[in-house]
């Protein structure tokens, strides 16, 4: 979906999608290929995924063309070119991404150079098997893009295979996914529909991830928490994100960080700096965690075992007013100005 603002006019579009649903959904990608009128598939997996994706191998048989199991977070153009050039050796007709958002970028990426059509299984709550966005990084630098052709044409959700998905995991993915919603709600192109999505899918998040992590192999509570997931990634498609997505990208595409890992730590701080401009996201967020949003996301943040700051991440401090600085001289629209030195506090906590 995206949207655009045209003087008083706020114009709505859907993007075409086919999704699937469902506990046992991977079983249909073989003929969700053969709809497609694909014979050579290329499939691109996450390491994290290799077990189903030797299953989905074996499941496409001959169909199978070739695959590619070394995905790198944040996309590197690098590793696309790679990707690229074995898609054009076994002469692939369609792409299937299976894995984390490294898996489904890269895809992203190839579908994007080649037109090929293409098919997401996320194994993670990113979300962005469903948005029109693709992030790539080169120099050390990420750009983002946005167009109607990046989308996958097919997702299919199974909620089995989240299942495997460790704690830590789990906790920064869902996380990721909240901030896409959170965002949505003080977009400055929000409407009634990115509303409705942002709430289901932030109440989603919020009142079933701490059971979920409580009793992880609880197939009831993954397929809630996919499916607010598959909502939030449509407020990403369908709103402009701001400072908190500004700052993932630049410090991801600078540092080379974790993906979630750095949603989730960012988010309770850019949360703390936004909600007091963001009156109608505040009184959201607080009916649906019953409470100071601020704090309940902080200590869902601050129960991963993992690294819970910036500098646990590796980020030098002394670059942290740079990314400041550079966020600042072109801001993503946002509902408090991020003047470089309130950026600069704000990742100063989070360091």
């Amino acid at each position: 979906m995206s949207e655009r603002a045209t003087g008083q006019i706020t114009v709505h579009e859907t993007l075409p999608s086919r999704v699937l649903v469902g506990a046992g959904a991977r079983r249909a990608v073989p003929e969700e290929t053969e709809r497609l009128g694909s014979r050579r598939v290329l499939l691109i997996a996450s390491g994290s995924a290799r077990a189903v994706a030797d299953d989905l191998a074996g499941a496409l048989g001959p169909r199978l063309a070739g695959r590619f199991d070394r995905p790198v977070v944040h996309t590197p153009v690098a590793v696309t070119d790679e990707a690229l050039e074995l898609l054009r050796e076994v002469d692939a007709d369609s792409v299937v991404a299976l894995g984390g958002g490294s898996a489904i970028g890269l895809a992203k990426a190839l579908s994007v150079r080649t037109g090929l059509p293409q098919v997401a299984v996320p194994t993670t709550y990113a979300g962005s098997e469903v948005t029109p966005v693709l992030g790539e990084t080169k120099d050390g630098v990420k750009t983002t893009r946005r167009d109607p052709v990046i989308a996958p044409g097919t997702v299919v959700y199974d909620p089995e295979l989240t299942l495997g998905m460790p704690p830590g995991l789990t906790l920064t993915s869902a996380l990721n996914a909240l901030a896409h919603a959170v965002e949505a709600l003080w977009a400055p192109n929000a409407t009634a529909a990115s509303d409705a999505l942002a709430t289901e899918a932030a109440d989603g998040i919020l009142t079933t991830l701490p059971a979920v992590l409580a009793d992880p192999a609880r197939l009831s509570g993954r397929e809630r928490l996919q499916q607010s997931a598959w909502l939030a990634g449509l407020c990403l498609a369908q709103t402009r994100m701001g400072l908190h997505h500004q700052l993932a990208h630049a410090l991801g595409g600078t540092f080379e960080l974790p993906h979630a890992e750095l949603h989730a730590l960012l988010l309770p701080h850019v949360l703390a700096f936004n909600l007091p401009a963001a009156p109608k996201a505040a009184a959201r967020l607080a009916r649906i965690t019953g409470g100071d949003p601020v704090t309940v996301v902080a200590d869902l943040a601050r129960g991963h075992t993992g690294p819970t700051t910036l500098e646990a991440l590796g980020v030098p401090r002394d670059g942290l007013r740079a990314v400041a600085e550079r966020v600042a001289a072109q801001p993503y629209p946002n509902p408090r100005t991020p003047d470089a030195a309130a950026v600069t506090r704000l990742l100063e906590n989070a360091w």
